[in-house]
């Protein structure tokens, strides 16, 4: 296992994916995306016309597709069977669709070894998703939960979809946001909830740099008193 894990959780939105990208880059370290290990998975089982409702057909979609995560230049590349499709993943039918594979058992334990396997290969990881701190790394070095205001979570969504072209309404956004974070609370397998000893920041008010720039003290302080690695 990396000598350094640092967790970063929080629902959709709350801006914990860039967040973990500019803190592992400021920290010199890899940043493991544990969303696009779940959209990857989304986006072959999209493609091969899988029902999202049957368990067996997702996991015959992991178990017969090469999938690959590797850093480069400071980025997790996506690739499925061979095939680069970082960008593909962040598709709004792969969004939309990716709590389907969130919410059965076996497909959450197969992601979780995948996400395991990447931190054994690195020597220092800042990693981000929804159970990272509770499910996959319980002992993690420091954790976060990043939260924030439901309309401030819809408006960031909506500018990042902006980004891509796509133009929604703000309020189809925050319903598709409040049904995730029902799906991700409620849930059987590794609901979504800080972690008992995680830091929990409220990023409704703060910028990303500002964030970034928290956290990354914090880490500071931890890793002082603890003597991180």
């Amino acid at each position: 296992m990396a000598d350094l894990i640092i967790t970063i959780d929080g629902p959709a939105a709350s801006g914990k994916s860039t967040v973990a990208r500019l803190l592992a880059k400021k920290l010199g370290v890899s940043f493991l995306d544990t969303g696009a290990m779940y959209r990857a998975v989304t986006l072959a089982a999209i493609e091969n016309g899988v029902d999202m409702n049957d368990e067996q057909q997702l996991l015959d979609v992991l178990n017969n597709k090469e999938f690959r995560f590797v850093i480069k230049e400071g980025e997790m590349v996506t690739h499925i069977d061979g095939v680069d499709v970082s960008r593909r993943i962040r598709a709004h039918d792969v969004t939309i669709n990716a709590r389907h594979i969130a919410a059965w058992p076996r497909m959450r334990q197969k992601l979780v070894e995948m996400q395991r396997q990447f931190a054994e290969s690195q020597e220092k990881v800042v990693t981000e998703g929804r159970d990272q701190g509770t499910v996959v790394f319980p002992n993690a070095d420091i954790k976060f939960y990043l939260t924030a205001d439901i309309t401030e979570r819809a408006r960031r969504r909506q500018a990042q979809l902006a980004n891509q072209g796509v133009n929604r309404d703000i309020e189809d956004i925050k319903r598709d946001l409040q049904e995730r974070d029902k799906s991700d609370v409620t849930r059987k397998v590794a609901p979504l909830k800080p972690a008992h000893d995680a830091i929990v920041v409220d990023t409704t008010n703060l910028s990303i740099e500002k964030v970034v720039e928290k956290l990354f003290h914090l880490v500071e302080e931890r890793c002082l008193k603890k003597r991180c690695k």
